[in-house]
C-alpha cells in the first residue's frame, strides 16, 4: 500500500513536476517490489532483495533519460521537468554513463554474493559491459544527431536488459533446485 501512495501521491502528483531528479524519486517506487514479495515470501528482510533493489534503482535513471533524450519535447510540452530539459543533453548523457557504470557493477552483485549461480554471473556480466557500452554511445552522440540513434538503442536495450537478467536469476535457481532434488 506504500508503494501504490508514494507513486500516486508523492512521486505522480507532487515530484514529477517539482525536480529533473523525478525518475531517481520514482525509481525508489519501482524498486520495492522484489522487497515486499521477498518479505512476504520469507517473513524476513535479507540482503538479498535489497540487493534486487538496487538494480532496479539504479536502472531506471538510464532507461527513462535515454528516453527523455528523444522524447524531451513531449516532456517539456507535458511541463514535465526531465533531465534533457532542464540540465542539457551533455549533463543527461554524463549521468546516464555514470548510472550504467553503477549498475554494470551492481547487477552482478548476486553473483559475487552467492544468491546466484555461475550463469548469473556470466550474463549480468555480458550484460553489464552491453549497457555500459551503448551509454558510452550515448555519452559519445553528437549534439547533432537528431535522430538520437544511440539513445534509443540503449532504451530499447534497458528493456531486455532488466527481463534478461531477472529471467536468469529465476531460470537458474529453478535449475539449480531440480539439480538438487534430483
Amino acid at each position: 500500500a506504500f508503494t501504490i501512495f508514494y507513486y500516486a501521491v508523492i512521486y505522480t502528483m507532487w515530484l514529477k513536476r517539482f525536480t529533473p531528479q523525478n525518475i531517481v524519486i520514482g525509481g525508489a517506487a519501482g524498486a520495492f517490489p522484489p522487497v515486499i514479495g521477498w518479505a512476504a515470501a520469507t517473513g524476513s528482510l535479507g540482503i538479498e532483495p535489497l540487493v534486487l533493489f538496487a538494480i532496479i534503482f539504479l536502472w531506471t535513471p538510464p532507461h527513462f533519460w535515454a528516453l527523455a533524450l528523444f522524447k524531451s519535447g513531449d516532456y517539456a510540452r507535458a511541463g514535465v521537468p526531465m533531465m534533457p530539459n532542464v540540465r542539457g543533453n551533455a549533463s543527461t548523457q554524463r549521468q546516464i554513463l555514470a548510472y550504467a557504470v553503477i549498475l554494470a557493477i551492481t547487477g552482478t552483485l548476486p553473483w559475487m554474493i552467492g544468491f546466484a549461480g555461475p550463469a548469473y554471473g556470466a550474463v549480468s556480466g555480458l550484460l553489464g559491459l552491453e549497457f555500459v557500452r551503448r551509454a558510452w554511445k550515448v555519452w559519445r552522440m553528437d549534439a547533432s544527431d537528431k535522430a538520437m540513434t544511440p539513445a534509443k538503442g540503449l532504451f530499447a536495450f534497458s528493456i531486455l536488459y532488466l527481463f534478461i537478467l531477472f529471467a536468469t536469476l529465476l531460470v537458474e535457481a529453478m535449475a539449480l533446485r531440480l539439480i538438487a532434488g534430483a
